[in-house]
């Protein structure tokens, strides 16, 4: 239920469970913690989805089993956090729950017009991933992030572009996220490292 897809020094992560909206179960997420751990070698890391919603968050079944507070959440994206090449979600659908922290992890984000985005911990009665407030504070601040966080606050892609959420709308996220991309894949390794490590301060 994930799929890989390496070209060069770029490779496609695929969430491919459109028939349950992309929900993450364990599996999956291990899954994705092996794919992104093992990309020490690329330059670029496009992260979309299959069908039309990127994620909607963790599985049912497997919330109520336990998944809702899993570490591998956190594992997920703090291994992304860490990458020191051009991580960009392409977000080919709506973005919910826990499937915002792979997404906030991510250098870049862009999604389509009819994508929305909700995090609806408040109401569920879940805490959000540790990370993921301030991940969430640094791209829209502590105001916006609480109407998201706290109020439920859900929100259009457009909205999300003017809140600093995501990078740009547009029909066609993974051939934008690929043009982005080319600059990075033209570089030295050492030097898409060096810049977004200057720019995270580390």
């Amino acid at each position: 239920m994930i799929l890989t897809h390496r070209d060069g020094d770029l490779l496609t992560i695929t969430l491919n469970r459109p028939d349950k909206a992309n929900a993450l179960t364990a599996d999956m997420m291990k899954s994705l913690i092996t794919a992104v751990s093992g990309a020490t070698d690329v330059k670029a890391i496009i992260l979309t989805g299959a069908g039309k919603v990127f994620c909607a968050g963790a599985d049912l079944d497997a919330a109520k089993a336990g998944l809702a507070t899993s570490p591998l959440w956190e594992e997920l994206s703090g291994a992304i956090a860490k990458l020191p090449c051009l991580t960009i979600a392409a977000l080919n659908g709506t973005l919910a729950g826990g499937g915002f922290g792979m997404v906030l992890a991510c250098d870049l984000r862009i999604a389509v017009p009819g994508a929305n985005f909700f995090y609806p911990v408040m109401k569920l009665g879940y805490l959000p991933q540790p990370s993921d407030p301030w991940r969430m504070r640094a791209l829209i601040g502590p105001s916006r992030s609480k109407q998201i966080l706290m109020a439920g606050l859900k929100i259009n892609a457009q909205m999300a572009h003017d809140f600093g959420l995501i990078d740009a709308v547009d029909p066609d996220p993974v051939a934008l996220a690929k043009n982005w991309a080319a600059d990075a894949l033209s570089a030295r390794p050492d030097h898409v490292a060096a810049i977004k490590s200057l720019i995270e301060n580390k």
